[in-house]
């Protein structure tokens, strides 16, 4: 093996190992696309041949896309937050108002259960309550506070449950101070209530918002991606198509006796494979118009690339038609243009064998 046929084998390597890194990196996309589009229920991928090849620079400026509706949903969280501080602050009034009235000495802080001799009290009562508890959760600046002011009106009416469960006697003195407190409670925290309403609805529809438009900028950003994956696709389709041709035309001449056999083989086509047969040859070679009148094939004229692509082909295609049952239904116009198709094929192939006879006879 020559040096040149050396440096052809290593380029043809290195180009075969940039094609492989290419498709392994485009995979990785494509299952990124789909599995997003699986996840939001949306199937339905533009596969679309235009559009620009993807690049790693073209990828970050379509991913840019989501930044902005993610900008503008973390924007409506402090503001959300700040609001239902305002609510939490209105909330601590009703609190004050409650812990200063002269009944509510016994819940301030947690139940002394064994000062009192309470014995079954956590047997009774699965989550004891107090005050003091609800304000130092209040006052948390470690992120275990109270998120919203619903949480701390639980909590307040939990006070007035557990004392009523435990003291169940509706006559005892807890139980009718619980019951009172937590009547007036529940009359200011209905002053209060329609603005939560108000404040969860509006939050609900912030964040339905926020998801809608960072879920739209997704799919714009995958839209973008599968688009360009299928021009990348396509172009590493030509890119293989055109290393095919190099080895071939390179490393593989067809010899004249396969040429013969290819030719002989092209006579036993059904109809339908040999029209076939035919778009390959002008797939490959623009200037050969097989839909005209007369066909003129000749072999030797051809690339071959086209020769070898074609005798996979014919192969295939006659093992096919030996294992198919029975001949199809043409008309009487069908079987004469086949026919005449066939005679034209034979004809040409005939004058390239004959050609190819009298070159050697000159030899």
């Amino acid at each position: 093996m020559d040096d040149s046929t050396v440096d052809d084998l290593q380029g043809f390597r290195n180009s075969l190992h940039h094609v492989l890194s290419t498709v392994d990196k485009l995979e990785k996309q494509v299952i990124e696309v789909e599995q997003f589009y699986r996840s939001t229920g949306n199937v339905q991928v533009n596969n679309s041949k235009g559009g620009s090849a993807v690049k790693e620079k073209g990828r970050e400026k379509n991913l840019i896309g989501t930044k902005k509706p993610l900008q503008d949903a973390s924007c409506t969280e402090p503001a959300a937050a700040k609001r239902m501080q305002e609510l939490i602050r209105q909330f601590s009034t009703i609190l004050r108002q409650i812990t200063r009235h002269k009944w509510a000495c016994p819940f301030m802080d947690p139940v002394d259960v064994k000062g009192l001799g309470l014995h079954d009290y956590y047997e009774v009562i699965d989550k004891p309550m107090d005050f003091n508890t609800i304000k130092s959760k209040m006052d948390a600046k470690d992120g275990t506070g109270y998120k919203n002011v619903r949480e701390i009106y639980a909590d307040v009416r939990l006070i007035f449950k557990n004392a009523m469960k435990y003291n169940d006697d509706e006559k005892h003195d807890v139980h009718v101070m619980a019951k009172t407190l937590l009547e007036k409670f529940e009359e200011k925290w209905l002053q209060l209530l329609p603005k939560v309403v108000d404040e969860e609805k509006r939050q609900l529809e912030e964040e339905s918002q926020a998801q809608l438009d960072t879920l739209l900028a997704q799919a714009t950003t995958y839209e973008n991606m599968a688009r360009d994956l299928s021009s990348e696709l396509s172009e590493v389709d030509m890119h293989l198509k055109s290393l095919k041709e190099m080895v071939i035309q390179k490393f593989r001449k067809m010899s004249t006796l396969d040429k013969k056999l290819l030719g002989a083989a092209l006579t036993k086509l059904s109809p339908e494979n040999l029209t076939k047969a035919l778009e390959i040859v002008a797939e490959n070679n623009p200037s050969f118009k097989f839909a005209s009148e007369e066909v003129d094939l000749d072999i030797d004229a051809q690339s071959d690339y086209t020769l070898w692509k074609l005798r996979v082909f014919v192969k295939d295609a006659l093992e096919g038609q030996g294992t198919s049952t029975g001949d199809r239904n043409d008309n009487a116009d069908d079987k004469t243009n086949n026919s005449k198709r066939r005679r034209q094929i034979c004809d040409s192939i005939a004058k390239t064998n004959a050609k190819r006879t009298r070159k050697l006879s000159t030899l």
